[in-house]
């Protein structure tokens, strides 16, 4: 397979390529340039190729990041003549991860649990109304989730996840009433970050799969720094990924990949 991982800042990133280079030993490991002024990572060995991304906080710079490299890699398929069919093929990539560190949702994803999306919610996008939110397909104006690939199973089951929607927001949640507004809109919710949405709205322009992997560094709720665990959460991203070695090499059926 060929994977791109996004990740929002340089840290997550050096978390997810050290795992990498435990998950994948034989790889070499290079990085590029990309427009925009952002640095790709890639890790690439005969079984599977994975490319890291640090493309910014916020849904608006993850998708922007993302749809920067999916083009980059679009663009060297076709002038090297290796685009396949279908639209994933010519995108370069088979699959797209959101991963990085967030907050969890404390009756499903305590300080230091993994999860991996079963849904990518955009949870802020839409309208306050003096009958509660309204989220923006609600107001006919497109869409605030999308569903993630079926080898997210695959993952979350190769890293001990839990599985849970995920929610992007543009403001990350520092009250116990704002955290009760989420539960009660989206009950089944595991966690909650700046850059899930953004990612899986530039994979499905692009037409490839989506997933998103999130470590807990802090409980969704009051905001307390000193109750934050970042330090643990990024070692337990590392961790993971240095466990998704043989699912990123290993061939997958084409249902499963979308």
């Amino acid at each position: 397979m060929r994977v791109l991982v996004v990740t929002a800042v340089p840290a997550e990133a050096d978390s997810v390529s050290a795992g990498l280079a435990v998950a994948l030993p034989a790889a070499a490991a290079t990085t590029s340039a990309l427009p925009g002024g952002h640095a790709l990572r890639r890790c690439a060995g005969a079984g599977g190729t994975v490319d890291v991304l640090s493309a910014g906080v916020g849904p608006a710079a993850a998708a922007a990041g993302t749809a920067t490299a999916l083009t980059a890699a679009a663009l060297t398929a076709v002038a090297y003549g290796t685009a396949g069919a279908g639209a994933a093929a010519s995108a370069g990539y088979d699959l797209v991860v959101s991963a990085g560190i967030g907050g969890g949702f404390p009756h499903t994803a305590p300080l230091g649990a993994l999860v991996v999306a079963d849904a990518i919610v955009a949870a802020d996008l839409g309208a306050g109304t003096s009958d509660g939110f309204l989220a923006v397909d609600e107001l006919g104006f497109g869409r605030s989730a999308h569903t993630p690939s079926p080898l997210s199973a695959r993952i979350a089951k190769a890293v001990g996840a839990a599985q849970g929607p995920v929610l992007t927001v543009s403001t990350i949640t520092g009250t116990a009433a704002r955290a009760d507004e989420l539960m009660r809109r989206h009950p089944r919710a595991a966690a909650e970050a700046m850059e899930g949405f953004g990612v899986a709205e530039a994979a499905v322009a692009h037409g490839v799969p989506v997933a998103e992997i999130r470590a807990v560094s802090n409980a969704v709720g009051p905001r307390d720094r000193a109750a934050w665990r970042i330090g643990e959460a990024l070692e337990a991203l590392r961790r993971a990924f240095e466990q998704l070695g043989p699912v990123f090499e290993a061939p997958v059926p084409e249902e499963e990949v979308r």
